[in-house]
This record gives structure tokens, C-alpha cells and sequence, in this order.
């Protein structure tokens, strides 16, 4: 017997979601008026200010994956549900490789991109996003949706594992 209807454990996730999203935005914003109004920090503690950008990435993908994993609770026990959001994640895994290749264009990774940073950002959310991934795979109980997290899985995996030997090899062979 459920406590609370289905579709109100969804709009309860759904508002979950809406409440992470403004966080996230409202301390992307506070980060943004920092670097503005601080630009002689920025130039000195460069270094610093990109690892307290990466500590606020894996803040607010931190909050997003509690919010999945209460999204899964609702769905596990549902099929068509549980398709629907393990599509979304094959699509959310073919972002990485896309990533990839939009990073190895010169126009994008060089200068001032927004386009670059996004991809950047995205390429560094990878390890989150595998273990999302993970999770939600270990909650599938359908031959369908276990085939697709397994897919996008592999996909987020390939491309990173493809990436760091493209970033190793060429150091190895130097040395060599």
C-alpha cells in the first residue's frame, strides 16, 4: 500500500529537481559576481578559483544525484517508467563523446567559449554521472531498461577511458 500517490511522489522529485537547479544557479551566479568584482584574485589564485569551480560542480551534481536517487525509488518498480528514464540516461552518456569531439576543435577550446567551458564542465561531471549510472543500473529490473543503463554506461566509460589514454600515451611515447 503506498503512503503517497505515485504522481505525487513525482511532482515531489520534480520540485526536488526545480529546487536544485535554482540553488545551482544562484551559486553560479554568486561565483560569476566573484570573478567580476575580483578580477586581480582571479589573475593571481587562478588555479584556486578552478578548483573551487570544480568543488562547486561536484556540489550541485552531488545534490542532483540525491534527487535521481529519489527518482529511481519512485520508478524501479514501474517498466515503461523505468525506460522512459533509462533512454534519457543513453541520451544524457552520448553528451560525453559529443563533448570530446566539440573539445578537439580549435575555435572551441581556445579563447573565451562559452561552448568549450560547457564541455569542459560536462567531461569533468563524468565520474558523477558513471556512478548515477551505476545506481540506476543496480535498480533496474527489467531486461530493457538494464540493456539501455548498460549501454549508456558503456558509452560514459569508453569515452573516458578513450580520453585519458589519449592524454597519457603521447607522454609515454615521448619519454620512450
Amino acid at each position: 500500500m503506498e503512503w503517497i500517490p505515485k504522481r505525487a511522489q513525482l511532482g515531489l522529485v520534480a520540485a526536488g529537481y526545480a529546487g536544485v537547479l535554482v540553488v545551482g544557479a544562484a551559486l553560479i551566479v554568486a561565483r560569476y559576481f566573484q570573478y567580476v568584482n575580483h578580477p586581480a584574485d582571479v589573475a593571481a589564485y587562478g588555479g584556486m578559483y578552478a578548483g573551487g569551480d570544480l568543488a562547486l560542480e561536484v556540489f550541485i551534481g552531488g545534490l542532483l544525484l540525491v534527487m535521481t536517487f529519489f527518482l529511481v525509488l519512485v520508478i524501479y518498480k514501474s517498466e515503461p517508467d523505468y525506460t522512459i528514464y533509462s533512454k534519457i540516461l543513453l541520451g544524457l552518456s552520448l553528451t560525453a563523446p559529443l563533448s570530446v569531439g566539440l573539445i578537439s576543435i580549435p575555435a572551441v577550446n581556445q579563447g573565451i567559449s562559452v561552448l568549450g567551458e560547457v564541455c569542459m564542465f560536462r567531461l569533468f561531471a563524468s565520474p558523477l554521472v558513471i556512478a548515477g549510472m551505476g545506481m540506476s543500473r543496480l535498480f533496474a529490473r527489467f531486461p530493457r531498461p538494464k540493456r539501455l543503463t548498460v549501454y549508456g554506461l558503456l558509452i560514459e566509460a569508453l569515452t573516458m577511458t578513450l580520453l585519458l589514454a589519449a592524454l597519457i600515451l603521447p607522454v609515454h611515447f615521448r619519454r620512450g
